[in-house]
């Protein structure tokens, strides 16, 4: 089987569009999603439909996708998520809502596991950027492979006795006796300096793992975020991959 595993796309439709199209050229054959797949971007209502009705994937919840389903407040939040998650709620739905509201923080699909933070405490919104933090999930791990999302990064942590990072990874052999914890960038908002959507592919066959960076219309994108009168940083950061 082929996986296509599926972070953070953040209402970016174009984006999800174009990674939908590359993984049917892949011939992938089942798809989950580390979760925010609303919030910052302007079509959260249709990637929302794609990823649950069309795609019918496995999905963990993540930190815009509970937010997005709630009426509580978004002090948690900066400004510029705040902004957007509450544009994002009067573009949904309660069954969208209700749908995001129920959605599991962890999930396990064959023979590997779905967070979108971490794993050791996976409704607090941890940042994994380090080996430090990538240790302390890995202790929680039951399987061994986990993808993650949530820093927008794309990581691959490793452990094989110690733990260590492969930053400019494409891709990465899964050996047995290893664990691997491993962040999967992001669809529809990368922020490490690189403005293409991301996404990765899990051959369980091959026992490989793969990190795919494409080209899409990220101006249309920005058009839609001025229409929608989201905030100007937002169209402006998906140029800049950050």
């Amino acid at each position: 089987m082929r996986y296509a595993i599926l972070g953070d796309i953040h209402g970016n439709l174009e984006a999800l569009q174009v990674v939908l199209a590359d993984a049917e050229k892949e011939k992938i054959t089942h798809y989950v999603s580390v979760g925010d797949v609303v919030g910052y971007g302007p079509n959260p209502k249709e990637c929302l439909q794609i990823v649950r009705d069309q795609l019918k994937c496995p999905i963990v919840k993540g930190n815009h996708d509970e937010l997005a389903s709630q009426d509580n407040s978004t002090l948690s939040f900066n400004q510029l998520a705040a902004e957007a998650i509450a544009w994002t709620r009067d573009q949904l739905d309660e069954a969208d809502k209700t749908f995001l509201r129920e959605l599991r923080f962890v999930r396990l699909v064959e023979d590997f596991t779905l967070v979108h933070a971490t794993l050791d405490m996976p409704n607090r919104w941890g940042y994994v950027f380090d080996r430090l933090a990538a240790a302390s999930s890995m202790s929680y791990q039951s399987t061994s492979v986990c993808f993650f999302g949530h820093t927008h990064v794309p990581l691959a942590f490793i452990r094989e006795g110690s733990v260590r990072t492969e930053r400019d990874w494409t891709t990465v052999e899964i050996k047995p006796g290893c664990r691997y914890f491993i962040n999967v960038g992001s669809v529809g908002q990368p922020r490490d300096g690189n403005p293409k959507t991301a996404y990765v592919i899990y051959d369980m066959a091959e026992h490989r793992i793969h990190l795919k960076r494409l080209d899409y219309d990220i101006a249309a994108v920005q058009r839609k975020v001025h229409a929608a009168g989201l905030p100007e940083k937002l169209a402006m950061r998906l140029a800049l991959g950050k």
